[in-house]
């Protein structure tokens, strides 16, 4: 019995001290927000610049439901547990940050906390907010407080148990997030310290771009090493890596181009990556995309030994592919040409395309299955793009075409599936 007790109590013992643990670290570097409220004079220099740290920050493409009213909320982001729904960011009184204060906003944005106190869920990118300076969260702030009120009350998550506690969460912010604001790199130049600030930070590339594991947090080892966007089935690549969309080789202007007008002599910008332009990097400074292009271009290239190098081209079977080369010449010749050429302004080319040779071809697939357009822009407001062939070619014909697409040309990548294809037409997104 007393073997029993001592065993029970050091149960409890463990139990505690685990639960300490995962408190202290949910408190780190907490914002206090029961000081003397320090007021925000909203300027309107401070609220134009709030905006367009929201326009850098993206956020109301999350927090604006189709057709509703900006910034109040009720956009549902779906995640592997369940769909996230955005918060009201008018100032409302009672449903929106009205009885916020600026430190209310800061906590949010640097520790992930609502102002009751509440944790909030990643899907809200805090984990690349907390880079945030408390200057650019006060002109958001200022600027969200200028917006209309808008009375529409939050509406509860729909999040599978555990992951619907604050407890579960409260473990997963003890694992994986740890608030920081951003500091200069004193060996780098101001320009490259921007750009860091904005693709780290406001512009939370990361969120995609970096694979995430089975608890849904980003892999701080492979930042920006490329990942596929959960739910969406959209393969976000890798900036650092030549053969997916690393662009130490491209020319600055070339980096800016498909971030302001979304295609550029070396890209188009399709899928998700299009609705960024839209919404947020065209609205961008010149010298803040001059910023961002020379921090991406300074990025470490990616390791030979990443384990992400392209499978070896296999042989494929003769039938295979004739039918694909005769799909191509029915539905793809005429834009991309006889030699996978394209047309210069309007159709990529598809002869030495890292989109088309790249690992995963999961892109290639839902471009050909939904079509895609890059982003309508004041320096590209008629783009080109590519109709949707879902109800047009069967799983069989789409990996048939596109494992042409990936072995011709001097293009060589590994075959595409029935599968492949029939995994991204079924599976979310």
């Amino acid at each position: 019995m007393k073997k029993l007790a001592i065993v029970v109590l050091g149960g409890l013992a463990l139990l505690g001290g685990a639960a300490a643990l995962v408190w202290s670290l949910n408190l780190r570097d907490e914002v206090d927000v029961t000081a003397p409220a320090v007021p925000v004079a909203a300027t309107p220099e401070l609220i134009a610049r709030g905006a367009y740290l929201a326009r850098a920050g993206n956020c109301m493409t999350c927090h604006t439901t189709r057709g509703g009213t900006p910034y109040a909320g009720g956009y549902g982001i779906a995640t592997p547990f369940g769909t996230v729904y955005a918060s009201n960011l008018t100032p409302d009184e009672k449903t929106g940050i009205g009885s916020w204060s600026p430190a209310h906003f800061w906590r949010a944005l640097h520790n992930g906390r609502s102002k009751d106190g509440r944790l909030l869920y990643p899907a809200f990118p805090y984990p690349d907010y907390t880079q945030v300076t408390r200057a650019d969260s006060d002109a958001i702030y200022a600027y969200l407080r200028s917006l209309p009120a808008a009375a529409q009350p939050n509406r509860p998550h729909a999040l599978r148990w555990p992951y619907s506690t604050q407890t579960a969460l409260a473990v997963w912010r003890a694992l994986y997030f740890n608030p920081g604001t951003y500091e200069a790199d004193t060996g780098k130049s101001a320009e490259w310290n921007r750009g860091a600030y904005l693709v780290r930070g406001l512009g939370h590339c990361a969120a995609c771009h970096t694979a995430r594991n089975v608890m849904g947090a980003s892999d701080i080892k492979l930042d920006l090493a490329g990942g596929l966007i959960p739910m969406q089935n959209w393969y976000a690549p890798s900036l650092a890596s030549p053969v997916e969309a690393g662009v130490a080789d491209w020319d600055a202007q070339h980096i800016v181009s498909l971030l302001r007008t979304g295609v550029s002599p070396r890209a188009t910008a399709i899928g998700p990556m299009a609705e960024v332009v839209l919404h947020s990097t065209q609205h961008l400074s010149a010298d803040d995309l001059g910023a961002m292009a020379t921090f991406l271009k300074a990025l470490p290239p990616a390791s030979p030994n990443s384990g992400k190098a392209s499978p070896k081209p296999t042989p494929v079977d003769p039938k295979f592919a004739a039918r694909g080369a005769k799909l191509y010449q029915q539905h793809c010749v005429q834009c991309h040409g006889t030699q996978g050429q394209g047309v210069p302004g309007a159709y990529p080319p598809l002869a030495g395309n890292r989109a088309v040779t790249m690992p995963t071809a999961v892109n290639l697939v839902q471009f050909v299955l939904n079509g895609g357009y890059a982003p309508a822009t004041a320096g590209n407001p008629r783009p080109f793009g590519m109709p949707p062939f879902v109800l047009v070619l069967s799983d069989s014909d789409i990996a048939a075409v596109l494992t042409h697409l990936r072995t011709s040309w001097g293009n060589q990548a590994s075959p595409v599936s029935e599968f492949d294809v029939n995994r991204i037409r079924t599976g979310p997104g």
